[in-house]
Formats: C-alpha cells, sequence, structure tokens
C-alpha cells in the first residue's frame, strides 16, 4: 500500500514539475478575441472563401468589357490563294502575278500580320443572370465569413471559461489536499494514541491518494484548456495559460430572445436561393439570341515586325443557338430543381435554427434553476463538513462520516463551479443563435 501511494506522489510531483517548467502566461478574454481576429485558420480559410467568391464575381465583368487581343503570324507558303492573298494583303500585286501559270504555282511567299482584334459583348441576357447569381453568391459568403467570426467568438466564450473552470477544479482540490494531509496527521495522531484503528488511517491515506489523482487531473485539464486557446490563436508555442478573470455568474434575460432573420447566416441561405434563382434565369435566357460587335485593325508586310500596308474590318454578329440537342434543357431542369432544392433547405434551416433557439432557452432554465440548488447545496455541504470536522477532532465522529464529508464537499464545490459554466455558456449560446 505504502509503495503504491509513494509512486501516485511521486507521478503527481513530476507531473507538477512539467507544469511549473511551462511557461504561464496571464491573459485576458479580449486579448484572446483580438488574437483569435488576427490570427485564426477558420476566419483566414473564410476570407479566402470570400476571395473566391469575388474573384467569379469579376469574371463577369466581360459581359460589359470587351476583350483585347494582339497577335503576330509569319508563314511562308506556296499555295495558290495564300500566296496570292498574302501578296494582296501586302499590297504588292502586279500585273505579272495575274498570270495564270504564275497564279497556279506560283513561288514560296512570306508573309507577316500583326492584328489587333476587338470583341464587346452588347446583349447577352443569360450573362446579366449569371452576373447576378454570381454578385448574390460573393454577398453570402461574406456573411458566412461574419457568422464564421460569431462562432469564433463564441468558441473563445467557451474555451475561456473552461480554462477559468480548469484553475477553479485545481484551486478546490488543492484546498481538499490540504485538508486531507490534516486529516491523516490528525489520524496518525489519534493512531498513536489508540483512539484509531489502523484501518481508519488507511482509509484516510486512500483518501489522500484519490485528491492526488484528482488534483492531478485537474491541472492536465488546465494544460488542455490552454492548448486549445492557442488553437484558436493560431498560437504554436502552447504555453500554459492563466485567466485574468474571475469565472463568476452574469446577469441575463432570456424571456426577450427572439430569432431574427436578419441573423448572418439566415440572410446567407437567403442570398444563395436568390443565387439559383438567378441561374434559373440565366438558362432561360440561353434561348434567346446574343449580339455581339467585334473589329480588327491588320498590318501586313514580307519582312517580320514590318508593316508597309494594314486593314481594318468592324461589324456585329447577331447569333442564335436555336437547338443544341436537349443540352439546354437538361440544365434549366437541374437549375430549376437546384432552385427548389434551396428553398426547402432555406425553409428547414430557419425552423431548424426555431428549434435550438427553443432548446437552448430551456437549458439556460435548467441551468438557472441548477445554479440556484447547488449554491444550497455547497452552503450545506460546507455547514455539514465543518460540524463534523469539530466533532471528528473531540473523537465524536467516524472517520468514514468525515471522510465522506470531506468528499461531498469538493465535490459539491466542483459542481457549483461547472454549473456556472454551464449557465454563463448558456446565455452565451442564446445571445449566438438571436444574433441579428
Amino acid at each position: 500500500m505504502n509503495t503504491i501511494k509513494y509512486l501516485i506522489a511521486f507521478g503527481f510531483i513530476y507531473m507538477a514539475s512539467i507544469i511549473q517548467a511551462q511557461e504561464i502566461k496571464p491573459i485576458s478574454k479580449s486579448e484572446v478575441l483580438i488574437k483569435v481576429a488576427e490570427a485564426n485558420q477558420s476566419l483566414r480559410i473564410s476570407e479566402e472563401a470570400f476571395n473566391e467568391a469575388k474573384g467569379d464575381y469579376r469574371q463577369t465583368n466581360a459581359i460589359f468589357l470587351p476583350n483585347i487581343s494582339v497577335s503576330h503570324t509569319g508563314i511562308s507558303t506556296t499555295n495558290p490563294l495564300m500566296a496570292f492573298g498574302s501578296k494582296l494583303n501586302q499590297e504588292i500585286l502586279t500585273q505579272n502575278d495575274f498570270n495564270p501559270a504564275l497564279l497556279n504555282d506560283p513561288s514560296q511567299v512570306q508573309n507577316f500580320a500583326t492584328k489587333l482584334e476587338i470583341q464587346q459583348p452588347l446583349i447577352n441576357l443569360d450573362g446579366f443572370y449569371q452576373r447576378k447569381a454570381a454578385k448574390s453568391k460573393m454577398e453570402a459568403m461574406f456573411l458566412q465569413q461574419e457568422r464564421t467570426q460569431d462562432y469564433l467568438e463564441l468558441e473563445v466564450e467557451k474555451a475561456y471559461m473552461q480554462l477559468q473552470l480548469a484553475y477553479k477544479a485545481v484551486e478546490v482540490l488543492e484546498k481538499a489536499l490540504e485538508a486531507a494531509n490534516a486529516n491523516k496527521k490528525l489520524a496518525d495522531d489519534s493512531f498513536k494514541q489508540g483512539y484509531l484503528q489502523r484501518a481508519d488511517v488507511l482509509n484516510v491515506e486512500v483518501r489522500v491518494t484519490e485528491v492526488l489523482n484528482q488534483l492531478q487531473t485537474a491541472k492536465s485539464n488546465v494544460q488542455n484548456a490552454s492548448n486549445y486557446l492557442s488553437f484558436l490563436m493560431n498560437d504554436e508555442t502552447y504555453v500554459i495559460y492563466q485567466p485574468a478573470d474571475e469565472l463568476m455568474v452574469t446577469a441575463f434575460e432570456a424571456e426577450d430572445k427572439v430569432l431574427s432573420e436578419n441573423r448572418s447566416d439566415i440572410r446567407a441561405m437567403e442570398l444563395a436561393t436568390t443565387a439559383y434563382e438567378a441561374i434559373n434565369r440565366a438558362d432561360k435566357m440561353t434561348f434567346l439570341p446574343r449580339l455581339n460587335a467585334f473589329g480588327s485593325y491588320e498590318l501586313y508586310d514580307d519582312q517580320i515586325f514590318q508593316a508597309d500596308a494594314n486593314g481594318y474590318i468592324f461589324g456585329a454578329q447577331l447569333s442564335w443557338d436555336i437547338f443544341q440537342g436537349s443540352k439546354r434543357f437538361g440544365k434549366i431542369q437541374k437549375s430549376k430543381a437546384q432552385l427548389a432544392k434551396s428553398k426547402l433547405e432555406y425553409e428547414q434551416y430557419i425552423s431548424k435554427s426555431n428549434l435550438e433557439l427553443n432548446q437552448a432557452k430551456r437549458a439556460f432554465l435548467d441551468a438557472e434553476n441548477k445554479l440556484k440548488l447547488t449554491s444550497l447545496a455547497l452552503q450545506q455541504s460546507e455547514e455539514s463538513l465543518r460540524i463534523r470536522t469539530n466533532r471528528f477532532k473531540e473523537g465524536l465522529e467516524k472517520t468514514s462520516d468525515l471522510l465522506m464529508a470531506e468528499t461531498q464537499f469538493a465535490k459539491k464545490q466542483l459542481e457549483y463551479y461547472q454549473t456556472i459554466f454551464e449557465y454563463n455558456y448558456a446565455q452565451a449560446y442564446l445571445q449566438f443563435l438571436t444574433k441579428a
């Protein structure tokens, strides 16, 4: 028994030395929020998702802006048509070039052409609706980015309170360990005087060992909570954080909290539906003709990068794809189904959000009632421990009863702080759900 006790004590001391060797850094919740806003990876990912959607939207500027290209081409040919046309473009045709023998069997001709081309969309109705869909998607991604920020703030609230709770557990168990060691000393003295049996002393030693184990676990929880805060802040140093703020009950009114359809994620869902509607309209508009203007300016010569001859072309084209098999009908059917699906998902999301809100309200009321009960139970267990400790010192109380009272008091303290955590988190979650 003594060997096991010493091994556990050694393990506890070793664990404590590791924790003490690490840097302990005080930090406030406001500091965590600032660092998360600056460096959190999830937030960066959402920002890049928005930039991706923004890039898609910028691509739709093509329905307003021209396409401009420049090319320089060089050829050598004996093809009759190409040879005659090249000389014609270079403006070097002579009377001899109309000789049938030269027309049918020309000598090699070199032609270098520099060409500037412009294509200007005029009327592309499907493109207008595709642009509208891309804009709605971009705005939806921006709102999702806002909701990601809201969620991270909630995660910071939770993680910081977990760190506070872990430190409270360490504090409670350290006091419980002091009390257990004091009781052990008292039991040892009583055993030497013949007032207690060896079995009673062993029970006290078991209690000391139990508290040591619980304290070691509590200190591990401090490390776990600190590491999660480091993860949220994208801090790879993984120091041990110490909360600058105390875990305490905050006042809150839950009755007036209602779901707002202006909440960023709900508005994002609505914009997604708008985007699908625009895509469906765009697919329908592909049946209509398109009007585009075009023009080119061309420079020709038989020497590279020279321009002794030039010419231009400009005009407009009205094109109409009358039938593309059943491809367009299939696209319309698909986008129509996506639109209907999006509407159903939006309605389901609203319904689920209301369900979550009602559950959160009930969870808050349960936590509020539990807080009152655990506070009362804590007071009662503290008084019970005080009475039994005094009676034990006078030899009027059994060792087992004292240990039970001591265990119960530590348990009620931990339950009380756990309930404060649940109560405060229920508040934070309600605010997250009802944020406009």
